[in-house]
């Protein structure tokens, strides 16, 4: 089975809004774009799909906007050039490297992982939380931001059973991020 990776940025307090932690630096954007060029493909759902659309398609002009800086354009040319899949019901059509998939979305990952290829990644908030619930997640990889934001949604808010995680590998940041990578453990029964 294809291994399903969870990433996001979150704040020290467990935030995962995405303008509540600290602006990307060279160093983080350079993390990121390592890890999304080894994984096979993106999953979203519809908020997240959009949102990174907006911020990391290249324009029709084919010249990354003026707002961007050096040191993003790689990032933005992995997320542009990735497969992406995106579990949405509203959505009518995608584009972008993007196929839409519909139905229930713990199903259809299921089937993704059942394909032959490499590791899927996914990211943002409501489908992740689905898929933690379902077993799916074989790895947590999270970019602790050093920032207190004491409001805005929480890491895998409203989680029905505690998840139990081995750390597999951690990266300080000049910044003061620290990427942390966890595997799934089983459960402890007792």
């Amino acid at each position: 089975m294809r291994p399903l990776r969870y990433s996001l940025n979150l704040t020290l307090d467990g935030c995962v809004h995405h303008e509540a932690g600290i602006p990307p630096d060279p160093e983080s954007m350079a993390y990121w774009t390592e890890q999304m060029l080894s994984a096979d493909a993106e999953i979203f759902g519809r908020v997240t799909y959009r949102m990174m659309e907006s911020a990391w398609r290249r324009p029709d002009s084919g010249r990354w906007p003026d707002w961007m800086q050096d040191w993003e354009i790689p990032f933005a040319e992995a997320i542009d050039a990735a497969k992406k899949y995106v579990i949405s019901s509203t959505l009518r059509e995608v584009d972008w490297n993007t196929e839409l998939l519909r139905g229930d979305p713990v199903q259809q990952v299921r089937e993704l992982k059942e394909q032959p290829g490499g590791r899927l990644s996914v990211g943002g908030v409501r489908l992740p939380l689905a898929l933690a619930e379902a077993g799916l997640i074989d790895e947590y990889e999270f970019l602790i931001l050093p920032v207190i934001a004491g409001h805005g949604p929480t890491l895998l808010a409203g989680l029905q059973e505690r998840l139990s995680l081995e750390l597999v590998d951690r990266q300080q940041f000049d910044s003061g991020a620290v990427a942390l990578r966890y595997r799934s453990s089983p459960p402890h029964r007792g």
